[in-house]
């Protein structure tokens, strides 16, 4: 049995931690934020993701997960450790690895025999020389540093983890990559190749795989505007363009801009690396660009129907994290999009199914947050739609134009039957199409 020990409780640590344990592995997850652990030990779950809880459960009670703040005595215990601690950006957009380089430190004084360092975190490319350096500075054991970026999908993070498309695993000696196909080995019979490069590349692979999702998305959002204007519907272009077994039908989804912890994190992080090697990064930053302009992109519609001054109309907003299927708030359009409404003078009513909490921090009492998407609807000049959640896709429309002040609708995510709002006789603006105007 593998001893795994996994630095950094949050999203990415706290998710493969647990997916280890699901393997079969001895897995502790550390972190310094007691209160956090205080809640893991007691099955309270710090972030919504789908499946999550049932397998933090099962693997506590098989006694094969635990958790912890005691980081010296659990390095100690393991062969294989996992740093998965955030990497925030800094103002110039750049990573702030300060706390990957503290947890290098922290290992390097608690060694006690070889161990296989696994650096879990997105991490600016040259990271494991500097972790391999550190480490060095405060330990004569000897050691590997291994790269191992993760693909998770918020939403879909346990699925991703257990059945991958490809597991990234960069090394500089064959032992590590052999120790490594050995802790992953239970998901080669799933299929998924193991794919072993030297560091660099791996810690390459990471940005490059975002910052192409990132650019579909951008070029698509670019496309819908486009078809807006011209008079064509981005939908049946979408489909048309994703036919092509060249391009494929992911991430071709326009709205109104991607947010999250990863893409604009990582690929704000990727030009400013290009930027210290001489380079520019001509179309990831106008990826960067489009998406920025793109989260503002339901305004000028709005303005359209009410004006530029909106004091005491009241808006009714579906959706607040950044996808659906998870909380997180991180970059979402709908700060972006609610702040800028605000600035106008505009009243917002606002329901998430599991952002709620993450609203009321980032926003206060600047918005009223409602307990279902229907309250937030009353007295309302309109709908706004920002996330993809699925029951959002078929509401009931005649209890939407019976609370609606004004049959309008603005839909950020192309949810809605375009049938169903001519049958009801909505004024309907969404991404990509010509808009709808009630007669």
């Amino acid at each position: 049995m593998e001893k795994v020990c996994v630095i950094g409780s949050g999203y990415v640590g706290l998710v493969a931690g647990t997916c280890f344990a699901e393997l079969g592995a001895q897995v502790v997850c550390v972190d310094k934020d007691k209160s956090k652990i205080d809640k893991l030990k007691k099955n309270i779950i710090p972030i919504y993701e789908p499946g999550l809880e049932e397998l933090v459960i099962r693997n506590v009670n098989e006694k094969r997960l635990t958790f912890s703040t005691d980081l010296g005595a659990n390095v100690k215990k393991s062969e294989i450790i996992f740093i998965a601690v955030g990497t925030p950006p800094n103002e110039d957009g750049s990573s702030d690895l300060k706390h990957v380089l503290a947890a290098a430190e922290d290992i390097a004084k608690n060694m006690n025999d070889f161990k296989y360092i696994v650096i879990k975190s997105t991490v600016p490319v040259g990271t494991s020389d500097l972790v391999r350096k550190t480490i060095k500075q405060h330990t004569s054991y000897k050691f590997d540093v291994i790269s191992n970026p993760e693909f998770l999908k918020e939403g879909d993070a346990i699925k991703d983890f257990m059945k991958p498309d490809r597991i990234v695993v960069g090394v500089a000696t064959e032992r590590a990559a052999e120790k490594m196909k050995k802790l992953y080995a239970p998901l080669v019979r799933t299929g998924a190749p193991i794919l072993i490069m030297d560091n660099k590349s791996a810690e390459v692979t990471k940005y490059a795989s975002n910052a192409l999702l990132a650019t579909k998305i951008s070029f698509m959002n670019e496309i819908a505007n486009f078809c807006e204007e011209v008079g064509a519907d981005v939908t049946m272009v979408r489909h048309g363009v994703g036919s092509d077994s060249r391009i494929g039908k992911s991430f071709l989804f326009p709205g109104c801009g991607y947010g999250g912890s990863c893409f604009p994190k990582d690929v704000k992080a990727l030009i400013k690396t290009a930027e210290e090697y001489g380079l520019k990064m001509e179309v990831i930053d106008a990826t960067e660009r489009v998406n920025a302009r793109q989260k503002k992109i339901l305004i000028p519609k709005i303005e359209r129907v009410f004006g530029t001054k909106l004091e005491d109309l009241k808006f009714a907003v579906w959706g607040l994290a950044f996808k659906a299927r998870t909380d997180d708030m991180r970059e979402a359009p709908s700060i972006e999009m609610i702040n800028e409404l605000l600035a106008r003078g505009a009243e917002i009513a606002a329901y998430d199914p599991e952002a709620m909490a993450e609203a009321k921090k980032i926003f206060g009492r600047k918005i009223t947050l409602v307990d279902n998407q229907y309250d937030a609807l009353k007295g309302a000049v309109a709908l706004i739609i920002v996330t993809d959640w699925n029951e959002f896709r078929s509401p009931d429309y005649e209890r939407i134009k019976k609370n609606l002040k004004k049959s309008v609708i603005f839909d950020g995510r192309n949810l809605l039957d375009r049938d169903e709002i001519k049958k009801y006789n909505f004024t309907y603006f969404s991404v990509g199409h010509p808009p709808i105007i009630a007669e």
